[in-house]
Parts: C-alpha cells; sequence; structure tokens
C-alpha cells in the first residue's frame, strides 16, 4: 500500500471515506478521566470511569470495524 503526498489528488470516481460524526471519543475521555481522578481520590470513581470506559470503548471498536466492512474491496 502506498501512501500519498499532501498534494496528489485522488483520481476521478474514487470515493474518499470520512467517518460519521460520534461522542464516542468524548465518553471515552470523561470515562478515563474518571478512572485517572478514582486513583487519588476514592475507588467509586474508579468504578464509574470504568463502567463508561469499557462499553464506550467496546462500541467504538465495533463501529470502526463496521466502517471498515463498508469500504469498497482493495480500499
Amino acid at each position: 500500500m502506498t501512501e500519498r503526498s499532501e498534494d496528489e489528488v485522488p483520481p476521478t470516481g474514487e470515493q474518499l471515506h470520512v467517518p460519521r460524526p460520534s461522542l464516542l471519543p468524548l465518553l471515552l475521555a470523561v470515562g478515563l478521566t474518571l478512572s485517572l481522578v478514582g486513583a487519588t481520590l476514592g475507588i467509586v470513581f474508579t468504578i464509574i470511569g470504568l463502567l463508561i470506559t469499557i462499553p464506550v470503548l467496546w462500541r467504538w471498536i465495533r463501529s470502526a470495524r463496521d466502517d471498515i466492512a463498508e469500504l469498497p474491496p482493495g480500499h
């Protein structure tokens, strides 16, 4: 697979893949922040952070896999 330079324009007819907008990165950041804050403030924050982080991370990975599966072959 070759990488394109920034000046190179894709050939006519080639579609660019742009992921859909998502709140998952923000939710993951909140969950991780709560987990890390919990390391100093108490186990309650850590548990709440992990209860947010784990499902959000799972959903984000699943969403990325679905996006990749929709790409045309050889992309």
